[in-house]
């Protein structure tokens, strides 16, 4: 079971961070990837952490701004959003899946993904 939190309102600029907390498997045993949707707009990928290592990997468009982080300790995957654009404004989703969907995370479809969180939006104004 995942369960995000975290998000809110920012200005344009400013910066979040959301948390995706697990409970149920082990970080370290899984990836863990972050996806948010815009309204009217399909779902997409945002970035992907994989939990062994804390390899991690960024979709162009966040790259550079947003962090992804764990502190298997808490159980707790970190999405730090810095620089945020109105372009940025979504519902926000964890997911984890077995570790290899970190190899594929560019091309990994949504089945692929065991468990999701149920989202927090994020809205950032201009």
């Amino acid at each position: 079971q995942l369960q995000a939190s975290g998000g809110g309102l920012a200005q344009a600029g400013g910066s979040l961070r959301l948390s995706c907390l697990s409970s149920g498997f082990d970080l370290d045993d899984r990836a863990i990837g972050w996806f948010r949707q815009a309204p009217g707009s399909v779902r997409e990928r945002v970035g992907c952490i994989r939990g062994n290592d804390s390899s991690t990997y960024y979709t162009d468009p966040v790259k550079g701004r947003f962090t992804i982080s764990t502190d298997i300790a808490k159980d707790t995957v970190y999405l730090q959003m810095n620089n945020l654009k109105s372009e940025d404004t979504a519902v926000y989703y964890c997911a984890t899946g077995e570790m290899i969907l970190f190899k594929y995370f560019s091309i990994s479809t949504e089945n692929l993904w065991d468990y999701w969180g149920q989202g927090t939006l994020v809205t950032v104004s201009s």
